[in-house]
Parts: C-alpha cells; structure tokens; sequence
C-alpha cells in the first residue's frame, strides 16, 4: 500500500484509472482526500454549510463521487474534478426533489454552480458525459428488461439477430407489419394472449405473404414487444420505420 504523501504524487486521472482497475487503496484515498470537494459540491447545491457527520446530502455526495470514479474516461475531453462535481450536483438535486414536499423550497438554478468552474468548456463537456452515462445506464436496463419479456414468447435476445432480416427493405416491412399488429386493437389483443402471431388474420391485414409471415415471426413479434412496452431507448431505433 503507497503511502498518501506517496499518492499525491500520482496525477488524479491516473489513480481514477487505477481504481477502476481494481485498486481499492487508492479508491479509498481518493474518498479521504476528496472530502472538503464533495461537501463544498454538495454546499453549493444546497446554498448552505453541509455537515459531513450530520448531512444526508454529503453521503449522497460521497456515492457520487465514489460513482464518478467508475465512470469516468479521460477520452471525454474533461478533468475528473469536472466531471465528478457534475454528477454529485445532478444525484443531490435528484436527492433533493424526491425528498422534498416543498420542492421550491431551495434554488436549484445551475447557473451559481457554473460559475464556480474555472473553464465553461468542461462544464458542458462534464454535463454531456455524465448524461451519456445515464443514458447508457438507462439503456442496459431496459434492454434486461426487454430480455425477460421476450422469455415470455419463448424467444431470446441472442436468436434475434439470426431471424432479423438481411436487407433493409425487408426489415421495413416487417416493422410495418409490427406496427400494423400492434394498432389492431383485435389482433394485439390475441398476441397478448397466446404470445404468437395470428397469421392466418394478420395476411389479411398486410401485404406481406403467409409464408414471409411465417419467416419473420419472432422478429415481427420482438417488434411488437418494443411498440407495446415502454421502451424509450429501444423504440427510438424504428422512428420513422415502416410508417
């Protein structure tokens, strides 16, 4: 284990990398060492002293900041300081607003917190990365999420791929005949139930073949699937295909 005066030696952005390599001597230096940052972090959101013994918000403070270290890539364009007082601002906000009855109680204007960085740059740079981090987050969720549920139609992430079909003007037209599948209100209705397709009505209802029906089933169904949940990320894939 390296001594601390060893530590502050050793750039920041190199001892994240460690820690995310593994090196949890150095994560817990760096959660010592960072704690008047986080508390200031945390002051500046809640316009007040915050007491690290006492404050909730400085433990909320404290898991941003052990969270940003495991989030951060250098590759980004921002300091980790940037980055990091980001995302604890952004989790005592979320803190803040789901805890408080009087949600206008306190100020949550951005602007005062800004203005505490010295280069405008990283801020914004810092506030895209840690979005990008939450969409990614968002989106793994939600694609467990679609996993179980394609389960339930006996079909399975990893065999998508192998039924998609090969051209664009093919897959178009299965999505358009999800879409047609999904906006019967009759037709919806059987696949909840029997969780397959109802070929023999839905030929009647498309212009696609019972034979290209019956080939693209479990994509035409996984189709379905994302059109009749709610899957943000997943449906932003077939905006404007097959409409």
């Amino acid at each position: 284990m390296l001594a601390s005066s060893l530590l502050e030696e050793i750039p920041l952005e190199e001892m994240v990398e460690s820690v995310q390599n593994g090196d949890t001597n150095v994560q817990n230096y760096l959660l010592r060492a960072y704690q008047p940052f986080i508390a200031k972090c945390a002051s500046e959101v809640c316009k007040r002293y915050i007491d690290p013994k006492r404050d909730d918000e400085y433990s909320i403070g404290l898991s941003a900041f052990n969270e940003a270290i495991f989030s951060y890539s250098a590759t980004r364009g921002c300091s980790f300081l940037s980055f990091a007082k980001i995302v604890i601002k952004r989790k005592i906000i979320d803190y803040i607003r789901y805890n408080s009855r009087r949600p206008h109680s306190i100020s949550l204007d951005e602007k005062y917190d800004e203005e505490q960085m010295e280069n405008p740059i990283e801020v914004v740079v810092a506030k895209e990365a840690y979005q990008e981090e939450q969409n990614n987050i968002h989106r793994r969720e939600e694609i467990v999420e679609f996993k179980e549920k394609l389960s339930q139609y006996k079909l399975t992430f990893s065999e998508l791929t192998e039924v998609s079909p090969k051209h664009k003007d093919a897959r178009d037209s299965a999505v358009k005949v999800a879409r047609t599948l999904y906006e019967d209100r009759e037709l919806s209705k059987y696949v909840y139930l029997k969780r397959k397709l109802p070929i023999k009505d839905l030929v009647n209802k498309v212009e696609v073949s019972k034979k290209t029906l019956e080939r693209n089933r479990k994509f035409i169904l996984a189709i379905f699937i994302i059109l009749s949940e709610d899957y943000h990320y997943l449906k932003d894939y077939l905006k404007g295909v097959g409409e």
